[in-house]
């Protein structure tokens, strides 16, 4: 059978002994593929969620909203690399954005305050 990701209870215990599964898990308690936006043109997956609503999936993206402090104003930039990402530093090199991560745009380094691969948006602040 193949490995079923759950956010159910572990499978094992403090001792690291395995548990014996008592059921299959529910379908309910089935956890969603990670989405790991990556940096390109504009690519959204659209899911059905539970009680028939959709989530917005931004599988790829280039763009972002930028909300500059200083300036009080929003507005939109090219993201051109990523800097860092605290989530995984393996991300770096793979261009993948999550909550968090710093960008490079054509108009400074940004911090995403969004969580792309949920809201299907990429929002963020500038950063000095």
């Amino acid at each position: 059978m193949a490995l079923l990701r759950t956010r159910g209870k572990t499978n094992r215990s403090g001792s690291g002994a395995r548990y014996i599964a008592s059921r299959k898990p529910k379908q309910y308690e089935l956890a969603g593929i990670p989405t790991m936006t990556k940096l390109g043109e504009l690519k959204i997956s659209v899911e059905r969620i539970r009680a028939g609503y959709q989530k917005l999936r931004l599988l790829h993206g280039n763009k972002v909203n930028l909300y500059d402090p200083k300036a009080k104003k929003y507005a939109m930039a090219q993201i051109e690399t990523v800097v860092s990402n605290p989530a995984n530093s393996q991300y770096v090199r793979r261009n993948i954005i999550t909550k968090g991560t710093v960008v490079q745009t054509n108009k400074g380094k940004a911090r995403i305050t969004s969580k792309p691969g949920q809201d299907g948006i990429l929002n963020a602040v500038l950063v000095a």
